[in-house]
Protein backbone atom coordinates (compact mmCIF):
# COMPACT_ATOMS: atom_id res chain seq x y z
CA UNK A 1 0.00 0.00 0.00
CA UNK A 2 2.81 2.21 0.87
CA UNK A 3 4.44 1.42 -2.34
CA UNK A 4 1.42 2.28 -4.29
CA UNK A 5 0.76 5.69 -2.80
CA UNK A 6 4.87 6.57 -3.43
CA UNK A 7 4.42 5.56 -6.93
CA UNK A 8 0.80 8.08 -7.13
CA UNK A 9 2.77 10.50 -5.47
CA UNK A 10 5.56 10.47 -7.70
CA UNK A 11 3.25 10.25 -10.95
CA UNK A 12 1.61 13.28 -9.64
CA UNK A 13 4.76 15.23 -8.88
CA UNK A 14 6.34 14.43 -12.47
CA UNK A 15 2.27 15.54 -14.03
CA UNK A 16 2.58 18.77 -11.77
CA UNK A 17 6.76 19.38 -12.91
CA UNK A 18 5.07 19.26 -16.83
CA UNK A 19 2.43 21.58 -16.05
CA UNK A 20 4.55 23.79 -14.41
CA UNK A 21 7.11 24.04 -17.70
CA UNK A 22 4.48 24.40 -19.75
CA UNK A 23 2.90 27.65 -17.53
CA UNK A 24 6.29 29.04 -17.48
CA UNK A 25 6.85 28.40 -21.52
CA UNK A 26 3.37 30.05 -22.47
CA UNK A 27 4.28 32.90 -20.30
CA UNK A 28 7.88 33.32 -22.44
CA UNK A 29 5.96 33.68 -25.55
CA UNK A 30 3.32 35.63 -24.77
CA UNK A 31 0.96 34.28 -27.23
CA UNK A 32 -1.77 32.08 -27.15
CA UNK A 33 -1.59 31.24 -30.65
CA UNK A 34 1.59 29.96 -30.20
CA UNK A 35 1.30 28.25 -26.84
CA UNK A 36 -1.77 28.55 -24.67
CA UNK A 37 -1.65 28.75 -20.83
CA UNK A 38 -2.71 25.91 -18.80
CA UNK A 39 -5.87 27.87 -17.64
CA UNK A 40 -6.85 28.92 -20.94
CA UNK A 41 -6.56 24.73 -22.20
CA UNK A 42 -8.77 23.86 -18.94
CA UNK A 43 -10.92 26.44 -19.76
CA UNK A 44 -11.34 25.25 -23.12
CA UNK A 45 -11.67 21.37 -22.43
CA UNK A 46 -14.19 22.21 -19.70
CA UNK A 47 -16.51 24.04 -22.68
CA UNK A 48 -15.61 20.97 -24.87
CA UNK A 49 -16.93 18.64 -21.92
CA UNK A 50 -20.12 20.71 -21.66
CA UNK A 51 -20.47 19.58 -25.22
CA UNK A 52 -22.99 16.84 -26.63
CA UNK A 53 -21.01 16.97 -29.43
CA UNK A 54 -17.92 16.37 -28.09
CA UNK A 55 -18.80 13.03 -26.54
CA UNK A 56 -20.21 12.06 -29.71
CA UNK A 57 -16.62 12.68 -31.61
CA UNK A 58 -14.79 11.05 -28.61
CA UNK A 59 -17.15 8.17 -29.21
CA UNK A 60 -17.02 8.23 -32.95
CA UNK A 61 -13.03 8.11 -32.47
CA UNK A 62 -13.16 4.63 -29.86
CA UNK A 63 -15.74 2.98 -31.68
CA UNK A 64 -12.93 3.20 -34.89
CA UNK A 65 -10.32 2.39 -33.02
CA UNK A 66 -12.02 -0.54 -31.11
CA UNK A 67 -13.38 -1.90 -34.21
CA UNK A 68 -9.89 -2.02 -36.21
CA UNK A 69 -7.84 -3.25 -32.70
CA UNK A 70 -10.84 -6.03 -32.69
CA UNK A 71 -10.25 -6.98 -36.07
CA UNK A 72 -6.04 -6.68 -35.65
CA UNK A 73 -6.29 -9.10 -32.96
CA UNK A 74 -8.64 -12.03 -34.08
CA UNK A 75 -6.84 -11.67 -37.33
CA UNK A 76 -3.21 -11.39 -35.59
CA UNK A 77 -3.89 -14.53 -33.65
CA UNK A 78 -5.41 -17.04 -36.00
CA UNK A 79 -2.88 -16.35 -38.67
CA UNK A 80 0.21 -15.89 -35.90
CA UNK A 81 -0.80 -19.73 -34.66
CA UNK A 82 -1.37 -21.23 -38.35
CA UNK A 83 2.39 -19.52 -38.72
CA UNK A 84 4.09 -20.27 -35.54
CA UNK A 85 3.21 -24.05 -36.35
CA UNK A 86 3.69 -24.35 -39.88
CA UNK A 87 6.99 -22.95 -41.14
CA UNK A 88 5.98 -23.38 -44.74
CA UNK A 89 3.08 -20.46 -43.89
CA UNK A 90 5.43 -18.87 -41.14
CA UNK A 91 7.96 -17.93 -44.45
CA UNK A 92 5.24 -17.04 -46.55
CA UNK A 93 4.28 -14.61 -43.65
CA UNK A 94 7.62 -13.11 -42.34
CA UNK A 95 8.08 -11.10 -45.28
CA UNK A 96 4.62 -9.65 -45.39
CA UNK A 97 4.73 -8.75 -41.75
CA UNK A 98 8.24 -7.19 -42.50
CA UNK A 99 6.75 -5.18 -45.36
CA UNK A 100 3.88 -4.15 -43.40
CA UNK A 101 5.73 -2.62 -40.05
CA UNK A 102 7.57 -0.71 -42.50
CA UNK A 103 5.52 1.38 -44.36
CA UNK A 104 5.08 4.60 -43.25
CA UNK A 105 1.90 5.74 -41.49
CA UNK A 106 1.17 8.74 -43.81
CA UNK A 107 1.50 6.42 -46.98
CA UNK A 108 -0.74 3.82 -45.34
CA UNK A 109 -3.17 6.80 -44.52
CA UNK A 110 -3.37 8.39 -47.77
CA UNK A 111 -4.13 4.99 -49.71
CA UNK A 112 -7.07 4.54 -47.47
CA UNK A 113 -7.77 7.89 -48.37
CA UNK A 114 -8.27 6.79 -52.00
CA UNK A 115 -9.76 3.33 -51.36
CA UNK A 116 -12.26 4.04 -48.68
CA UNK A 117 -14.78 6.47 -47.19
CA UNK A 118 -14.06 8.94 -44.48
CA UNK A 119 -15.22 6.48 -41.59
CA UNK A 120 -13.16 3.94 -43.10
CA UNK A 121 -9.89 4.97 -43.46
CA UNK A 122 -9.47 5.15 -39.65
CA UNK A 123 -10.51 1.40 -39.15
CA UNK A 124 -8.34 0.20 -41.82
CA UNK A 125 -4.97 2.29 -40.96
CA UNK A 126 -5.26 1.01 -37.08
CA UNK A 127 -6.43 -2.77 -38.30
CA UNK A 128 -3.17 -2.48 -41.16
CA UNK A 129 -0.75 -0.79 -37.79
CA UNK A 130 -1.63 -2.88 -35.42
CA UNK A 131 -1.81 -6.14 -37.30
CA UNK A 132 1.44 -6.98 -37.80
CA UNK A 133 2.45 -6.24 -33.86
CA UNK A 134 0.01 -9.10 -32.34
CA UNK A 135 0.44 -10.96 -35.46
CA UNK A 136 4.32 -11.56 -34.22
CA UNK A 137 4.20 -11.36 -30.69
CA UNK A 138 1.84 -14.60 -31.02
CA UNK A 139 4.28 -16.01 -33.57
CA UNK A 140 7.37 -15.30 -30.89
CA UNK A 141 4.92 -17.10 -28.13
CA UNK A 142 4.26 -20.16 -30.35
CA UNK A 143 8.14 -20.30 -31.66
CA UNK A 144 8.93 -20.41 -27.76
CA UNK A 145 6.51 -22.53 -26.86
CA UNK A 146 7.82 -26.37 -25.82
CA UNK A 147 8.25 -27.79 -29.05
CA UNK A 148 8.66 -31.42 -27.22
CA UNK A 149 5.59 -31.37 -26.04
CA UNK A 150 3.63 -30.08 -29.44
CA UNK A 151 5.21 -32.91 -31.15
CA UNK A 152 4.41 -35.47 -28.39
CA UNK A 153 0.53 -34.28 -28.89
CA UNK A 154 1.06 -34.81 -32.29
CA UNK A 155 2.46 -38.09 -32.59
CA UNK A 156 -0.23 -39.38 -30.00
CA UNK A 157 -3.18 -37.74 -32.69
CA UNK A 158 -4.36 -35.18 -30.58
CA UNK A 159 -6.52 -33.04 -32.54
CA UNK A 160 -5.42 -29.66 -33.61
CA UNK A 161 -8.16 -27.80 -32.27
CA UNK A 162 -7.92 -29.58 -28.96
CA UNK A 163 -3.78 -28.95 -28.90
CA UNK A 164 -4.56 -24.93 -29.82
CA UNK A 165 -7.05 -24.92 -27.05
CA UNK A 166 -5.43 -26.19 -24.53
CA UNK A 167 -1.88 -26.35 -25.04
CA UNK A 168 -0.97 -23.42 -27.57
CA UNK A 169 -3.30 -20.92 -26.03
CA UNK A 170 -1.99 -20.72 -22.42
CA UNK A 171 1.42 -20.56 -23.22
CA UNK A 172 1.08 -17.31 -25.82
CA UNK A 173 -1.46 -15.63 -23.53
CA UNK A 174 1.00 -13.19 -22.35
CA UNK A 175 2.57 -12.47 -25.66
CA UNK A 176 -1.00 -11.85 -27.05
CA UNK A 177 -1.58 -9.53 -24.10
CA UNK A 178 1.61 -7.97 -24.55
CA UNK A 179 1.13 -7.18 -28.33
CA UNK A 180 -2.36 -5.80 -27.34
CA UNK A 181 -0.66 -3.45 -25.17
CA UNK A 182 1.43 -2.37 -27.61
CA UNK A 183 -1.33 -2.57 -30.46
CA UNK A 184 -3.81 -0.13 -28.46
CA UNK A 185 -0.81 2.43 -27.80
CA UNK A 186 -0.57 3.07 -31.35
CA UNK A 187 -4.30 2.75 -32.01
CA UNK A 188 -4.96 5.96 -31.29
CA UNK A 189 -2.31 7.36 -32.50
CA UNK A 190 -2.98 6.54 -36.03
CA UNK A 191 -6.76 6.92 -35.57
CA UNK A 192 -6.25 10.35 -34.73
CA UNK A 193 -4.22 10.91 -37.54
CA UNK A 194 -6.35 9.51 -40.01
CA UNK A 195 -8.77 10.96 -38.97
CA UNK A 196 -7.53 14.40 -39.61
CA UNK A 197 -6.64 13.57 -42.92
CA UNK A 198 -10.30 11.81 -43.55
CA UNK A 199 -12.55 14.39 -41.81
CA UNK A 200 -15.15 11.99 -40.74
CA UNK A 201 -17.92 14.06 -39.53
CA UNK A 202 -17.63 13.33 -35.73
CA UNK A 203 -14.26 12.65 -35.14
CA UNK A 204 -10.93 13.67 -32.49
CA UNK A 205 -8.77 14.39 -35.54
CA UNK A 206 -11.60 16.38 -37.20
CA UNK A 207 -11.77 18.40 -34.09
CA UNK A 208 -8.41 18.61 -34.42
CA UNK A 209 -8.12 20.00 -37.71
CA UNK A 210 -11.12 22.66 -37.22
CA UNK A 211 -9.02 24.00 -33.98
CA UNK A 212 -6.13 24.49 -36.19
CA UNK A 213 -7.88 26.11 -39.23
CA UNK A 214 -9.55 28.00 -36.79
CA UNK A 215 -5.76 29.02 -35.25
CA UNK A 216 -7.55 27.74 -31.91
CA UNK A 217 -4.06 26.46 -30.22
CA UNK A 218 -6.19 25.99 -26.97
CA UNK A 219 -8.43 23.74 -28.78
CA UNK A 220 -5.91 21.61 -30.49
CA UNK A 221 -4.13 21.01 -27.01
CA UNK A 222 -8.22 19.95 -25.29
CA UNK A 223 -8.39 17.97 -28.29
CA UNK A 224 -5.15 16.69 -27.89
CA UNK A 225 -5.72 15.60 -23.77
CA UNK A 226 -9.27 14.10 -25.42
CA UNK A 227 -6.61 11.56 -27.35
CA UNK A 228 -4.61 10.85 -24.67
CA UNK A 229 -7.31 10.40 -22.03
CA UNK A 230 -9.11 7.67 -24.39
CA UNK A 231 -5.90 6.00 -24.68
CA UNK A 232 -4.51 5.87 -21.34
CA UNK A 233 -8.04 4.33 -20.36
CA UNK A 234 -7.88 1.68 -22.61
CA UNK A 235 -4.73 1.18 -21.92
CA UNK A 236 -5.73 0.58 -18.61
CA UNK A 237 -8.12 -1.83 -19.27
CA UNK A 238 -5.28 -3.95 -21.02
CA UNK A 239 -2.79 -3.30 -17.96
CA UNK A 240 -5.94 -4.80 -15.91
CA UNK A 241 -6.12 -7.42 -18.34
CA UNK A 242 -2.48 -8.20 -17.94
CA UNK A 243 -2.61 -8.62 -14.38
CA UNK A 244 -5.04 -10.94 -13.91
CA UNK A 245 -3.72 -13.38 -16.85
CA UNK A 246 -0.17 -12.91 -14.86
CA UNK A 247 -2.26 -14.36 -11.88
CA UNK A 248 -4.15 -16.49 -13.35
CA UNK A 249 -0.45 -18.12 -14.74
CA UNK A 250 0.62 -18.52 -11.67
CA UNK A 251 -2.49 -20.44 -10.02
CA UNK A 252 -2.35 -22.71 -12.91
CA UNK A 253 1.53 -23.30 -12.31
CA UNK A 254 2.75 -26.25 -10.83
Amino acid sequence: MRSAWKNNLIALASVAGIVAVWKVLSLITGSSIILPSPELTGRVLAEFLRSPDFWMAVGATAVRGLLGFAVAVILGISIGIAAGLSGVLYRLFQPILTVVRSVPVMSVILLALIWFSGDAVPVFVSLLITFPVITGNVIDGIRSSDTELIEMARVYGVKRGRLVWELLLPSILPFVVAGSSTAMGLTWKVVVAAEVLSQPKLAIGSGLFESKTQLETAGVFAWTLAAVGLSFLFEGLIRVVEKRVVAWRREQAP
